[in-house]
């Protein structure tokens, strides 16, 4: 195969799989016109788009501790026909699978790595949190561990500090109190492993944002885009004259939720709000007044 351009010799060939031609830079000459393409058969337009049509094997993630890039022996002892293995054979495979088992967690950080993402997954699943908030809590540990944070550290306080850091960053709020109700320890350990990551890893997240509360307030309450779309408005007006401030999010939140649902005839009592909202009754009143008073809304409770 010819590297250069028989007409004027130059070596600066262009590969064109749109048109399975070889042309030539220099003069234009077509040096080949059936150029094979060897990629797939299908297109991509991002990379989260090739890993799921990629068919030479899993993505690589995060939330396994080799990142989903080991391989693993079948626990069936069967051979590639189905046929059940003869006893000396079955004894080899187990002696393989379990020297297997050993070498993907030869050394103490892919044990702790392993046994954190376990949890990790453990505690996301509780939580029904998506992929993205899990991986980035997954990076977010990984940084931890390589900077010999969790020395001295419960595993399991480190990974829900994570966690919450996570769903802080993705605007996916939670609080201690919903993370604590599944992991397996206290909330207090949980918020002390959180500040000190994020003290030690220089990493600043801004305050929770009470509008990143309505979505998940308005679905669970079962109200229309409607009653959304002006709970987001009537917090928006509250937080320009500074009525937040210094207020938990989850109380605004839920106020102005109380208060649109009222305005649009679909009325949710203030313990139906506050339940959801996982505060007090008088925390959702309180905020309501301020609201009432202060934007000057005429609602008839």
């Amino acid at each position: 195969m010819n590297d250069q351009c028989p007409e004027c010799g130059s070596q600066n060939l262009l590969h064109d799989y749109d048109r399975a031609e070889v042309v030539c830079s220099e003069c234009g000459l077509v040096v080949r016109e059936t150029l094979l393409d060897l990629g797939p058969e299908w297109r991509a337009f991002d990379s989260e788009q090739r890993d799921k049509r990629e068919r030479t094997g899993a993505p690589m993630t995060y939330m396994i501790h080799d990142k989903g890039l080991s391989t693993d022996i079948d626990w069936r002892n069967r051979d590639i026909h189905g046929r059940d293995l003869n006893p000396g054979k079955r004894a080899q495979i187990y002696r393989m699978r379990k020297w297997q088992r050993r070498i993907r967690v030869s050394d103490a950080m892919s044990r702790n790595l392993a046994f954190a993402l376990t949890e990790l997954n453990r505690l996301s699943s509780h939580m029904q949190l998506p992929k993205n908030i899990r991986e980035a809590a997954a990076v977010l540990y990984r940084r931890a561990i390589e900077e010999g944070l969790v020395r001295g550290r419960s595993i399991e306080g480190v990974t829900a500090g994570c966690l919450y850091a996570s769903c802080r960053k993705c605007k996916v709020p939670r609080t201690l109190d919903e993370i604590a109700e599944y992991a397996r320890v206290e909330k207090k350990e949980i918020g002390r492993s959180y500040r000190y990551i994020m003290r030690e890893l220089g990493i600043r997240l801004p305050p929770t944002n009470p509008l990143d509360y309505i979505p998940r307030f308005a679905s669970e309450l079962g109200v229309s885009p409607e009653v959304q779309r002006r709970a987001v408005e009537i917090l928006k007006q509250a937080m320009e004259v500074g009525l937040t401030s210094g207020k938990g999010p989850m109380g605004a939140a839920a106020a102005a939720l109380y208060i649109s649902s009222i305005e649009h005839d679909q009325r949710k009592t203030q313990r139906e709000v506050s339940e959801i909202a996982k505060v007090t009754e008088v925390t959702v009143r309180n905020r309501y007044k301020d609201f009432q008073e202060k934007l000057g809304l005429e609602v008839d409770v």
